[in-house]
């Protein structure tokens, strides 16, 4: 182990990682050319010799805050707060200190002032979470003259071909939903019915889409969908309407697992068993989800995967001279999701 006689500096922390001084620079300055286990390494030796980045002059030396931005709208959701945290620690993996402003409602008022305080803290860039559209209007409004990489609902159709407004990393709802109710086909039964999240909400829409174009490719009749506000009531309640309007029905596809919830207690009410009369599907893979009675087939989405692309891309745009190749962001940039399949699920009776 080093032991310097002072406050420990770059160079002894490149010792002790066994790297060079300007790789320990890269690390320290966000670099994306530092491999993973060398960026580890060389935070590990950080942490073990107690080295702090004086903010102050590297920020005077490379004109550089080495501090990002983000913009995210007041909610508890899963989805959105999964994002957000993922967002933070792929900005820590790469040595960004992250500032975050919440906006409490949507308007250009409220954006605007998010914005100055974290042009106040001199971030360099900005990762913009927007899951409705009038967010998103605003934010692109807004953010025009910032560095910017939007993350959600902007991108979602997996469609192949769309061009983002704006530089844009989106999870693949359109396919998960489609690889959730072809599932459901698949096992036999004639229709998927399904509980969409509100319809200002990009995520519900790209679901709607994937769920009503795998049925229109099957051939299989497509049911109105039931409308929630992602929450489990909104789930038992819309629960409760479909079967009135189809007490034969078989199968559902709910828009988030919190619904799916409230799917299944309203079918248990109903004394219909899950998955022998009717089979549920659900989509985010909360933690809890392997818990629900039964253990609840959904779709994951990959947060992490997402927010590193994020961050890599921002990195890309204001740090040009360090750029690894991600592109501007105006072509489509997809994570893929992954269809879970537990107990919820069965052959059609």
């Amino acid at each position: 182990m080093v032991e310097p006689a002072s406050a420990p500096v770059m160079t002894d922390v490149a010792r002790l990682a066994g790297v060079s001084h300007q790789t320990v620079s890269r690390v320290v300055n966000g670099s994306p050319h530092v491999s993973g286990p060398t960026r580890a390494r060389v935070l590990a030796a950080m942490e073990e010799l107690g080295y702090r980045r004086n903010a102050v002059a590297r920020a005077l030396a490379t004109r550089r805050s080495g501090a990002l931005g983000v913009i995210t709208f007041d909610t508890v959701l899963y989805g959105p707060v999964s994002t957000l945290y993922s967002v933070e620690q792929a900005a820590s993996t790469v040595g960004m200190g992250v500032s975050i402003a919440v906006v409490e409602k949507i308007s250009s008022d409220a954006v605007e002032r998010a914005l100055a305080r974290l042009q106040d803290q001199s971030v360099e860039g900005v990762v913009a979470l927007a899951a409705q559209q009038d967010a998103v209007d605003v934010l692109t409004a807004e953010l025009r003259p910032v560095p910017t990489v939007f993350v959600g609902g902007v991108l979602g159709g997996g469609t192949g071909g769309e061009i983002a407004p704006v530089p844009a990393i989106g999870i693949d709802q359109r396919g998960g939903a489609a690889r959730a109710t072809e599932h459901l086909l698949e096992l036999g039964h004639r229709t998927v019915h399904h509980i969409a999240g509100p319809d200002d909400w990009l995520d519900a829409r790209w679901r709607v889409e994937g769920w009503r174009a795998a049925l229109t490719a099957a051939g299989a009749p497509v049911p109105e969908p039931e409308r929630g506000d992602w929450s489990a009531r909104s789930g038992f309640l819309a629960m409760h309407r479909l079967l009135g309007a189809d007490p034969g029905l078989t199968a559902v596809f709910a828009a988030n697992d919190h619904m799916a919830l409230g799917a299944l207690r309203a079918l248990d009410e109903a004394g219909r068993r899950v998955p022998a009369d009717v089979s549920v599907v659900g989509f985010d893979d909360v933690p809890e989800a392997e818990f629900f009675r039964p253990p609840l087939t959904t779709v994951r989405q990959h947060f992490p995967e997402a927010g590193r692309r994020a961050v890599r891309l921002l990195l890309d745009i204001i740090r040009p001279d360090e750029a690894a190749g991600t592109g501007t962001g105006s072509a489509l940039d997809l994570v893929p999701t992954e269809l879970l399949v537990r107990r919820s699920t069965g052959p059609a009776s």
